[in-house]
């Protein structure tokens, strides 16, 4: 730049020579570098000055600019109205995100330590629930006046002001019909003081069978038990009528109370001969009245005996906590069923321990649950007493599983106790929808992603956006009220339970127990996200793990048989001492079978059955069910049982394919026919080994683990062939011998 360069004076009126600056008719001169160095020193505040002075600032620009006026020619700083209103906007919508945005839940417990390891060589933990737990104490009850199954009844009775208490369906599409607390209490003390009336006499020492599917009367007939200190001894719907003759004759049981003419015939198949009345709850025909007289047995009316029991009002004989509450026959996968004696103080520990795990998830008076798993299992009896002992309502499904959707729909529960088998059909369900469409699977995915993300932060809720465009059928198919979920009896797929826990926006817990134990032993802990384990153990019990040297499980190493000690354990396997002392030892642990592995957090993994292992020709150990655990996760295959002879050097297996899956394969692949000429196809076997194999290979199955020949059955095992328990287990010798000339066929075939 020139050094006498002028600018023009113009409107401006400035004169520039350098960096001096001439305003023009005043005699003031000022540098440039001296007033841009002040600009930057007023800027330069430090961090206390600028706080200090915005309250003022705020102060000035109310006080004066007080008119629309005069804030008017302010909105330049925030591009004028428009912007104005969408920082307006942005603001509201904050505001609102704030007050509404889901909350976690803070767990009950530390998540990383959710159990106490008892000081001493066998590594025993305890709940840390219950505070006494460290001192060698377990939980018992909750309330001191509510220690036995008939206080607890009566507790809710108080708790509901006379609320609805069981219900039923008269039919298809009907609504459910309830019963209160009161009518329920008053016709169970009948029906009890109308069994003194038919010669019972009350104590210890008298036994109550019933042989029902889930229904009011059930539960009326085991509360009418309770008045007078008797024995509950449920029968299972599906043992047969072996097993039912052998059960009566044990107990030596003068009464049953019958569902229906069908269950009446099969007990009067082999009717023992102690046994004298049945007391029915559904009409029967007269040509079972004809054959129950011509047996020495009397075929009663539940009515009539409610009726005589009114008229003559015995008064009550409650029982005490130390006393048996029911025998609970185990379904057994060999042999007949073993009685477990379980006392009132059992049941009761057992519901008050997972009740205070459950924390304010826990039943309340204004739960609604269903009932349809088996009332003859300890897993739904634990879960409906624990309703009843808070007031809340019990509806029983209609009686036909394939109807359970229906039944769901008309009365909406709050909570449900559930089987793996149960979520694995919804979670089959939900990907046999998405599996046709692109859009659906990226969709699914997509929230499934974010619900899993907020289930990691402890969030567990139904409205978010992914709840109303892709769950909400899934939900609405539970009912659309679902809080809370009991899942147990068997092992549950991580996957599966992850979608659950999404997909319903509950609580899902999982627990691992026996009949032996009450049910519970552990439950998994609110907040806890992570599948695959069953939880720390609950209050009532403590749990050790012991050495399986011939499975190479150590207790140091933290892997071993689960022993249970605690209130929840059972008395003893009736009229058999020897089974007994098999099981419980002298110390007062018993022994489960299961082999578990404590998790670095303190919570348990079943990882293994100490039953069932037999030895190969070579010397070497198989556990079937280890080698079953793998190969059921292979698509094509819907279920298995693995065989071996210590005679033989290998395994052999038999398999009931997909029936979904290997007909969409077939189809793609060209081959036609029935699933049972599908069953017969070598390709199809192939790709079937070919799978089973590879995932043994995934999961380090050795050598002589994996099975060298399969056998493809096109009917699954079930209750109804014998082939399962009632509880949907294996009944390893029975589909040992019906399948006995196809395992012999493999090994000559091998040969």
């Amino acid at each position: 730049m020139c050094e006498k360069y002028k600018m023009g004076l113009g409107k401006f009126g400035f004169n520039v020579k350098k960096n001096k600056v001439t305003v023009a008719g005043v005699k003031t001169k000022f540098s440039i570098k001296k007033t841009y160095n002040k600009i930057q020193k007023k800027f330069k505040k430090t961090d206390s000055e600028k706080k200090d002075s915005r309250p003022k600032e705020k102060r000035i620009w109310w006080h004066e600019y007080n008119s629309l006026g005069e804030i008017d020619q302010y909105l330049w700083l925030v591009g004028g109205t428009t912007g104005a209103l969408a920082l307006t906007g942005v603001v509201a919508a904050s505001a609102f995100y704030l007050s509404y945005r889901p909350r976690p839940e803070k767990p009950l417990v530390t998540l990383h330590e959710q159990s106490l390891l008892e000081p001493g060589p066998e590594m025993v933990r305890v709940s840390k629930f219950y505070k006494e737990a460290k001192n060698g104490r377990y939980l018992r009850y909750l309330y001191e006046d509510t220690r036995t199954l008939y206080e607890t009844f009566r507790r809710g009775v108080k708790e509901s002001n006379n609320g609805n208490c069981l219900g039923w369906r008269e039919g298809p599409n009907k609504p459910y019909v309830w019963q209160t607390y009161n009518e329920t209490l008053l016709r169970a003390k009948n029906f009890g003081s109308g069994l003194i009336c038919q010669g019972l006499p009350p104590g210890q020492n008298t036994f109550v069978g019933i042989y029902s599917q889930n229904c009011p009367e059930w539960v009326m007939t085991e509360q009418a038990a309770y008045c007078y200190s008797m024995v509950i001894v449920p029968l299972y719907d599906t043992l047969g009528a072996n097993a039912c003759a052998f059960i009566v004759n044990q107990t030596e049981m003068s009464v049953v109370i019958c569902e229906d003419d069908k269950k009446a015939n099969l007990l009067l198949d082999q009717s023992p001969r102690c046994l004298r009345k049945l007391i029915t709850i559904k009409e029967v025909s007269p040509s079972t009245h004809q054959r129950a007289k011509s047996r020495g047995v009397e075929i009663l009316k539940f009515t009539d005996v409610e009726i005589q029991g009114a008229q003559k009002d015995h008064p009550c004989i409650p029982p005490k906590p130390e006393n048996v509450c029911t025998i609970c026959y185990t379904s057994g996968t060999t042999g007949m069923p073993k009685g477990v004696m379980l006392t009132h103080e059992n049941v009761v520990a057992s519901m008050c321990s997972v009740n205070m795990q459950l924390g304010e998830h826990r039943p309340s008076k204004h739960d609604v649950m269903i009932s349809f798993l088996p009332l003859a299992h300890m897993l739904e009896r634990c879960c409906e007493n624990s309703v009843y002992m808070v007031g809340g309502a019990v509806g029983f499904y209609s009686g036909d599983i394939r109807r359970l959707a229906d039944d769901l729909s008309a009365l909406k529960p709050t909570m449900i106790p559930a089987v793996p088998r149960l979520l694995n059909r919804l979670y089959d369900k939900a990907q046999s929808e998405i599996s046709n469409s692109k859009i659906k699977k990226l969709l699914f995915n997509m929230a499934l992603s974010a619900k899993e993300s907020e289930l990691k932060r402890g969030i567990i809720r139904t409205d978010s956006i992914w709840d109303k465009l892709v769950f909400r059928k899934v939900r609405e198919g539970m009912g659309g009220r679902l809080r809370l979920m009991v899942v147990g009896s068997a092992p549950l797929a991580g996957n599966v339970l992850t979608f659950a826990r999404c997909a319903l926006g509950c609580l899902i817990v999982e627990g691992y127990g026996q009949t032996e134990c009450t049910a519970p032993v552990t439950l998994t802990v609110q907040g806890d996200h992570v599948p695959e384990h069953v939880g720390p153990p609950v209050a009532c019990c403590k749990v050790k793990l012991v050495d399986v040297p011939e499975m190479e499980y150590y207790a140091a190493q933290g892997q071993g048989e689960v022993c249970v000690q605690g209130a929840n354990v059972f008395k003893g396997y009736f009229k058999e001492p020897e089974k007994t002392r098999e099981v419980i030892d002298q110390d007062g642990w018993h022994h489960t079978g299961d082999v578990g592995k404590w998790l670095p957090n303190g919570t348990l993994k079943i990882i293994d059955r100490r039953k069932h292992i037999f030895k190969l020709s070579q010397g070497e150990y198989i556990v079937p069910e280890k080698i079953e655990n793998i190969y059921i996760r292979s698509q094509y295959v819907e279920q298995v049982f693995v065989h071996g002879e210590s005679l033989k050097s290998c395994v052999v297996a038999v398999v009931v394919p997909d029936v979904d899956v290997v007909k969409c394969w077939a189809l793609e692949n060209g081959i036609k026919g029935t699933f049972s000429a599908l069953c017969e196809n070598e390709k199809v076997k192939k790709v079937i080994l070919d799978d089973m194999l590879q995932w043994g290979r995934t999961a380090g199955l050795k050598t002589f683990e994996q099975v060298k020949d399969i056998y493809l059955h096109p009917d699954p095992f079930s209750v109804q062939n014998g082939l399962l328990t009632p509880t949907l287990k294996a009944k390893r010798p029975e589909i040992r011998n019906y399948f006995k000339p196809q395992i012999e066929d493999m090994y000559k075939q091998l040969e």
